[in-house]
C-alpha cells in the first residue's frame, strides 16, 4: 500500500501539471481520460485527488424515499485529498448544495465533479470548494435521486472512473488518470511540461514560434 507521504507527493506532482498537458500525455499513450461537458462552477486554481465514486439514479419526484438521497453516506466515504465524483447520467437534478459543500470541506475533500447538477451556487462559491457540474438547478434530488453505489466503477462524462484513480481539474477541464498507469502517464506529462517551459523560454528570448518548435522538436 502507498504510504500517506508518498501519495501526497504523487498528488503534488500531478497538481503541478495543467490538464491540457495531461490530455496530451494521455493521447500519446492512446488512453481516454478527459471528462466532457462539465463546467467549472466554483473554486480557484488546480486540484488533484483520488476519486471517491458515487453512482446515482434519478426518477420523478416521490419515486424514492428521502433516505435514499444519502448525501451523508457518500460524504462519509471521503477523506482528505480525495475528489468526489458523482455520476447521475447527466440528469438536471441537484445532488449537491451549500450544506454539502461545507460537509465536504470538513472531510478535507479537494474537489467535487458531478455529471448532473448542483444548486446553492452562491453558497458553494463562498465556501471556496472546487466544483464542476453539468448543470445548475434549484431542483432537489430529495425523493428524486437514489445513491446506487459508492466506490464502484462508474461512467462519468464519457470516462470510466474507478475508486482510487487520480483526477486533476482546473479552469480548462478535468482529466482522470487510471491508477494502474499513473506513473507511466506522469513521466510523459512531466517531460511535456519541461518541453513547454523550454519552448516558452525561447519565445521570451525573441525566437519565432516556428524556430522554437524546430529547435525543440516540440509541437
Amino acid at each position: 500500500m502507498v504510504s500517506d507521504s508518498r501519495s501526497s507527493g504523487l498528488l503534488d506532482r500531478c497538481r503541478a501539471i495543467a490538464t491540457g498537458t495531461w490530455s496530451d500525455a494521455l493521447d500519446s499513450l492512446s488512453l481516454p481520460g478527459v471528462l466532457s461537458g462539465l463546467i467549472h462552477r466554483s473554486g480557484a486554481g488546480r486540484v488533484a485527488g483520488r476519486a471517491v465514486t458515487v453512482h446515482e439514479v434519478t426518477a420523478p419526484l416521490g419515486t424514492y424515499t428521502i433516505q435514499k438521497f444519502a448525501v451523508g453516506q457518500f460524504l462519509a466515504a471521503c477523506a482528505p485529498d480525495t475528489i468526489l465524483v458523482v455520476a447521475m447520467d447527466g440528469a438536471a437534478v441537484s445532488t449537491f448544495g451549500g450544506l454539502a459543500a461545507r460537509g465536504a470541506l470538513n472531510r478535507g475533500v479537494a474537489g467535487v465533479v458531478i455529471d448532473g447538477a448542483c444548486r446553492d451556487l452562491a453558497d458553494i462559491r463562498q465556501s471556496g470548494l472546487w466544483l464542476a457540474s453539468r448543470y445548475v438547478t434549484p431542483t432537489s434530488g430529495k425523493r428524486r435521486a437514489k445513491v446506487q453505489a459508492i466506490n464502484a466503477q462508474i461512467e462519468c462524462a464519457g470516462v470510466t472512473v474507478q475508486s482510487g484513480d487520480i483526477l486533476v481539474a482546473d479552469e480548462t477541464g478535468i482529466v482522470c488518470l487510471p491508477s494502474a498507469r499513473v506513473s507511466e502517464v506522469l513521466a510523459v506529462a512531466e517531460d511535456l511540461t519541461d518541453r513547454d517551459t523550454r519552448f516558452e523560454a525561447l519565445l521570451r528570448q525573441g525566437r519565432s514560434f516556428e524556430e522554437a518548435a524546430s529547435a525543440l522538436r516540440h509541437l
